[in-house]
């Protein structure tokens, strides 16, 4: 029987997993043992199956599979494992011993499927087979690892979306309804379909099937309850692919109990998680908190939990499959744990954000903006019990939300912060301090969203309630912040006057972080908008040495813009062009979008004085793009305009309209990490000519 005859055949074309074919094949020929692991149904076997029939040429004496899923008895195994390799023995010596004596001499691909019932059993006796035959190679597929000496693995991920995933759901989809292609019009309906279901073979497999009776769109109106939905399929397939529930309840199963209450525990988690949240949230008097690390091994060892890369920085984080963590969701649901869970889940998340509003003002804050960006789809559950769950106190939320103003602010995620604001003050209108802040952060966003009018609204309700609770930080945060909106609205006088009043608060309550050195920053563009740039720079370099000593960098950034600035209204470019560059630099670290598109203005002024204009053209092109990412351009000041205007003035002089306006179609195809990139990389140029400074350059 040649070796495709010993493989079972393949019903459905096969979609996709190039590279993870190209890796076996390569493992196969330097392991004698491989394992495929992954999660139920994220396509093990036809992955496996796939591999031995493209290398079968290698082994002399052929290619065998052995299928063990639905093995119940592991006293069975060797003689299961001998009938599939049709080994003739009617002796009394034993099925392994016939077993050891075939495979002795042989050159041969030994495929283990299912293993997973009786993992301890098979590792045994793959042992000794590996043993007694030097020319056996064995490609097994489970969910954990035989953990034999040399084992090598290669985990199993879902089917990326967009791409092969969707391509998996349409190839099915039509065997079941003849002539289905996906058009225009259910595209978009298509790929949330198959991001919904994970990518994962099985999931896009059966709701494929419901396609006889229902539309793309039916099939992901009810995708809520994904797992009453995807039942029947092929009557004929394994029992365990009859449903995706079985598919993964097959790998419940196997869990110890521990493991099963802590699968239906980590359902609370969105994303990524670290093992101090695990220990925090799903620790109990029938979980000890000694025992969390142990049991999340079996887990990720059962391919339930997926374990990513060490961050060297970080740690090590972990992540379950969507359809997984449903699955644990409907047990702790069964259990009535739900609510306890997800608060204790908000807690620890709510702790997180504290820690993290006191370590941005240190030299961690690229960490701590590193660690929130981790955190979000938490931090985003989190907010939404507290502001949603029964019975819960919106006022937390209210913390929560404000408390993440580093997050929406320093972090590039304006939109989202005032999603979540806004939502916020809407939950409750009873004064507290939580409110208040959430008030002030809220102003805070909307301003830089060039919203003025929904900022100076939020910003004089928030100070009206400090004055009457007596609330002297949010007061001083809410002068602090009408004086920013003053700034952008280019009132230089009454910018200066609040941002000097709130920084003269701020020394009174003995407040000292960033929003504190931000508000000396935006004091000196207001006095350097006003014409006493020597004051701005001493105001700016003071923040700049503030900065150093503690490690912050995020208001650095803003400083060395403004001294940027001022070097180029000095008439030194290569100062400015040093200056701005590390203000941009630092701005994309943050992801700080605001920050980044003025360092770009400056940038393109800075470039058309050292003779290219064309690049000059390009950067204003690619800021414009990012403008339209964050709200009004240039806040819609005359102040902040200048350099762009006095930029556009001269390209306009030195280039044709035709040439100009390419050039900015140019840039504004630049993403925000291409347009950095390329800024950076520009090599620096002295000025093509010696520009006097006009008095409208010295004084914007």
């Amino acid at each position: 029987m040649s070796s495709a005859e010993c493989l079972p055949a393949e019903l459905t074309g096969f979609v996709g997993r190039d590279s993870e074919l190209a890796d076996l094949a390569e493992l196969l020929a330097i392991s004698r043992l491989t394992t495929v692991t992954g999660t139920g149904g994220v396509g093990k076997t036809r992955l496996a199956l796939r591999a031995a029939g493209a290398v079968q040429n290698r082994f002399p004496d052929g290619v065998r599979a052995v299928d063990l899923s639905a093995l119940r008895d592991a006293e069975l195994l060797d003689h299961t494992v001998a009938d599939a390799l049709r080994v003739p023995d009617h002796t009394t010596r034993g099925p392994r011993t016939a077993l050891a004596e075939y495979v002795a001499d042989r050159e041969l691909l030994l495929v283990v499927d299912g293993f997973d019932r009786v993992r301890t059993e098979c590792a045994a006796l793959m042992a000794e087979l590996l043993r007694r035959a030097p020319g056996l190679r064995v490609l097994a597929a489970g969910r954990r690892p035989l953990g034999i000496t040399g084992e090598r693995l290669l985990p199993l991920a879902p089917l990326p979306v967009p791409g092969d995933g969707v391509r998996l759901f349409t190839e099915r989809a039509a065997e079941v309804v003849p002539g289905f292609a996906v058009t225009e019009a259910d595209s978009a309906a298509v790929t949330e379909l198959c991001t919904r279901l994970d990518g994962l073979p099985l999931a896009l497999e059966l709701a494929a099937v419901r396609l006889r009776a229902l539309s793309v769109a039916d099939v992901l109106h009810r995708l809520d309850d994904r797992f009453r939905l995807l039942t029947g399929g092929d009557p004929t397939a394994p029992a365990r692919h009859r449903a995706l529930r079985t598919a993964i309840g097959w790998s419940h199963e196997l869990c110890t109990p521990a493991e099963r209450l802590l699968w239906a525990r980590l359902s609370v988690f969105a994303g990524r998680f670290d093992l101090d949240a695990v220990e925090y949230v799903c620790a109990g008097t029938d979980l000890p908190e000694a025992d969390i690390a142990e049991t999340l091994a079996g887990l990720v060892a059962q391919s339930v939990v997926s374990r990513e890369a060490d961050d060297p920085s970080d740690g090590t984080r972990y992540r379950m499959l969507e359809s997984v963590r449903e699955y644990g969701a409907s047990w702790l649901a069964a259990l009535g744990d739900e609510q306890r869970m997800r608060r204790r889940h908000r807690d620890w998340y709510l702790g997180l954000a504290t820690w993290c509003e006191l370590d941005w003002f240190s030299p961690r804050q690229e960490e701590v903006a590193a660690r929130v960006s981790d955190a979000l789809p938490n931090l985003r559950l989190a907010l939404d019990f507290s502001l949603d769950g029964p019975a819960e106190d919106p006022v937390v939320g209210q913390y929560l939300a404000g408390t993440l103003w580093f997050c929406w602010v320093g972090c590039g995620r304006l939109a989202e912060g005032r999603h979540w604001l806004d939502r916020a003050l809407e939950a409750s209108a009873e004064p507290s301090d939580a409110r208040a802040k959430a008030m002030w952060v809220a102003g805070y966003v909307a301003l830089l969203q060039g919203d003025s009018t929904a900022a100076l609204s939020v910003l004089q309700e928030c100070r009206a309630e400090a004055d009457e609770s007596g609330n002297a930080t949010a007061a001083a945060y809410a002068v602090h912040r009408l004086g920013c909106l003053a700034l952008v609205s280019d009132d230089m006088p009454v910018a200066e006057r609040f941002i000097g009043d709130a920084l003269r608060r701020y020394r009174q309550i003995g407040e000292l972080n960033s929003n504190v050195l931000m508000g000396q920053v935006e004091l000196a563009m207001a006095v350097a908008f006003q014409g006493d740039v020597p004051q701005a720079v001493r105001l700016a370099e003071e923040v700049r040495d503030i900065c150093g000593d503690h490690g912050e960098r995020w208001t650095l950034a803003y400083a060395l813009y403004v001294l940027g600035y001022a070097a180029w209204l000095a008439g030194e470019p290569g100062r400015a062009r040093r200056l701005a560059e590390e203000s941009l630099a630092i701005n994309h670290a943050f992801h700080d979008l605001v920050g980044a598109v003025l360092a770009l203005e400056l940038l393109a002024l800075v470039t058309e004085d050292e003779g290219t204009p064309h690049e000059a053209a390009v950067i204003q092109g690619a800021a414009g793009r990012l403008w339209d990412s964050v709200g009004l351009r240039l806040f819609g000041s005359r102040h902040f305009n200048a350099p762009h205007a006095i930029c556009e003035r001269r390209l306009r002089e030195r280039l044709s309209d035709r040439a100009y306006t390419a050039a900015l179609h140019e840039g504004s195809r630049l993403s925000f990490d291409e347009a950095v990139l390329r800024v950076l990389a520009l090599p620096r140029q002295p000025p093509s000519k010696s520009r006097p400074l006009p008095a409208a350059h010295r004084n914007p």
